[in-house]
């Protein structure tokens, strides 16, 4: 039996069982850290080392031999900065028409009183578990004259209805009745008390949703590789992706050296893909992460 805990100079002293307990604990997070942070930092030396020490598995905790021609490569092809300006459009646009859409609506679907909220609840509920399938969302698409076009990769995804009700949940648990009612008394309509008392106490929850839909916009490619033909449309995934397949690419009637030349280019740049396409959302991360707590986790669970 684990003895109790003794008091001891006005503190807790922790018995034996507890030391043990909190010791394999820390030892599990640290090896748990590891798994996930080594591949991260694999791929950052891997981006830096020399191709053929990469190939040989001679690259383990540091680049033997710094070596940036990868990134050359990369930021040589004109298309990469294309893909640039494109993607910061598709973000920047798409995450504030996501934001124009998400915080009203799950604020409207958060008050008790909002007329006919049980059909609206269950009108966005069926979306989420059935869909039409690609060929008549393509049909569909294609009817409004998207095809071909920015706003192709902007409108179609202006909401997602499960942050809308993540939104709903972080409205339902920070906004009181009694707040809206108090607004009401003040002479404030229902436009002027979500404009001038919900959106300044939402910023948590504006922020944790600009950094959701921000990553999902950034990472997107699917869209863009269905209903996009025009090359200086398309977002950096898409050219990150056909870097990568035109380098890894190995056809018949070559050599055993010409294979061994395409799988080096592919190792240069493979891994400096990720990081070129990562990094921006990296550095976005911590400026925003400070609100996880307030925002995300209220929203999710309270």
């Amino acid at each position: 039996m684990v003895k109790e805990r003794k008091r001891k100079g006005g503190s807790l002293r922790e018995s034996r069982g507890d030391k043990i307990f909190h010791t394999s604990v820390l030892i599990f997070m640290i090896l748990f850290a590891l798994i996930i942070l080594y591949p991260l930092w694999f791929v950052v030396i891997a981006s830096v080392s020399n191709p053929d020490s990469i190939l040989n598995g001679e690259v383990w905790l540091w680049p033997d031999v710094v070596d940036f021609s990868g990134y050359k490569k990369i930021f040589n092809d004109p298309q990469i900065w294309t893909g640039y300006r494109n993607t910061i459009i598709y973000t920047t646009l798409g995450t504030a028409l996501n934001i124009l859409l998400t915080i009203p609506a799950g604020y409207a679907l958060s008050r008790p009183n909002l007329p006919f909220r049980k059909f609206f609840m269950w009108f966005f509920i069926v979306t989420m578990f059935f869909g039409g399938g690609l060929i008549p969302y393509y049909y569909l698409i294609s009817g409004l004259g998207l095809i071909n076009t920015m706003w192709v990769l902007i409108i179609p995804q202006g909401l997602s209805v499960w942050n809308m009700f993540m939104v709903k949940a972080f409205y339902e648990s920070t906004v009181s009745q009694e707040l809206i009612e108090a607004a009401a008394v003040d002479g404030a309509n229902q436009f002027r008390t979500f404009l001038s008392v919900v959106v300044p106490i939402s910023k948590p929850i504006i922020a944790v949703m600009i950094l959701f839909y921000a990553v999902g916009r950034w990472n997107s490619y699917f869209d863009a590789m269905v209903f996009i033909r025009d090359e200086s449309l398309y977002p950096l995934q898409i050219v990150l992706r056909n870097i990568l397949i035109i380098s890894d690419n190995v056809s018949g009637g070559i050599t055993g050296e010409d294979i061994y030349q395409r799988l080096r280019l592919a190792n240069q740049i493979k891994y400096g893909v990720i990081i070129v396409s990562s990094l921006p959302i990296i550095i976005i991360y911590p400026f925003i992460q400070r609100f996880f707590k307030e925002g995300f986790l209220v929203g999710s669970f309270k």
